[in-house]
């Protein structure tokens, strides 16, 4: 493994670090440690850097990568009461209210309720902020699917969310949006 390698992957990652961590805590909320996840990403990342065309959509390849990995892991897992216990920790020590906390806790129950690529699509512009057409060329689609995929999945969120919480899902999907998991 040469310095070269690692000074260009590094290069690389350090544009997109924040982004892909705050994917990857939406998705592993309550399923798995995002840590965990971040870093058997990343590993594999690195190990197969040279066999990624496009050096310069990392990000993409990386989110794909732990998108894929979540599900292998999910597969293998069983709900873990414990994780949920973990995050709602790290929500209060950042003193997000016990309310709000509930809230996040049942957006994300329904959230895994939504076909994957609804999910997927919501989490990638609500909680982190990609646009439609960074969020089609992750999905390999168009940006009239990705509208339709979010479209959809908001509605579905917001009838599975109506009388759940006491926040409505905009406001939730925001306060998730400002806050590292």
């Amino acid at each position: 493994m040469s310095n070269s390698k690692q000074t260009d992957f590094m290069t690389a990652y350090n544009g997109c670090h924040d982004r892909f961590l705050r994917y990857c805590s939406s998705l592993a909320y309550g399923k798995m440690d995002v840590q965990d996840l971040v870093q058997d990403v990343l590993l594999t990342a690195y190990h197969n850097y040279e066999k990624i065309e496009k050096k310069e959509q990392l990000l993409h390849y990386l989110i794909r990568a732990a998108r894929n990995r979540s599900i292998s892991l999910w597969r293998k897992q069983k709900n873990q009461q414990e994780l949920t216990e973990i995050h709602a920790e790290r929500l209060a020590d950042q003193g997000v209210s016990p309310e709000t906390i509930l809230d996040i806790q049942v957006l994300y129950r329904m959230l895994n309720k939504l076909p994957l690529k609804q999910k997927d699509a919501l989490i990638l512009f609500e909680i982190n902020g990609f646009s439609m057409k960074e969020i089609a060329e992750i999905q390999h689609s168009n940006e009239g699917a990705v509208k339709t995929k979010i479209s959809r999945g908001r509605k579905k969120l917001t009838a599975l969310m109506s009388d759940k919480t006491s926040s409505p899902v905009s406001d939730l999907l925001e306060t998730i949006q400002t806050i590292t998991l």
